[in-house]
């Protein structure tokens, strides 16, 4: 069984920066798309930012030049850069994997508890 973790979320001043965690536990696994989603409050959750594993990836026009999305596949990591933070941005943050299991086919997808970004002077 693969667990997702998220961490590095909080509160903090519109124009700061926070980056986000995505850790996995787990072995004998790879991790094929990343991505980060969230929801806020009174809102659909919606998708943020994606990365595949040759590092290609994808960002909603609301973040785009502010967050970065990257990841560690030595670590099986996943992580969200967010700059220039702005009060809409707050939300919960998920992280999403499809992960599959070395030398079984097909993959499974699986998600975070979550952390919360709050953003407020």
């Amino acid at each position: 069984q693969v667990q997702l973790v998220e961490s590095g979320g909080g509160l903090v001043q519109p124009g700061g920066s926070l980056r986000l965690s995505c850790a996995t536990s787990g072995s004998n696994f790879r991790i094929f798309t990343i991505a980060w989603y969230r929801r806020a409050p009174g809102k659909q959750r919606e998708s943020v930012a994606v990365i595949t594993r040759v590092g290609t990836t994808n960002y909603a026009d609301s973040v785009k030049g502010r967050f970065t999305i990257s990841r560690d596949n030595a670590r099986n990591t996943g992580y969200l850069q967010m700059n220039s933070l702005k009060p809409e941005d707050t939300a919960v943050y998920y992280c999403n994997a499809d992960v599959s299991r070395i030398g079984a086919p097909g993959s499974v997808n699986y998600w975070g508890q979550g952390t919360q970004v709050t953003v407020s002077s």
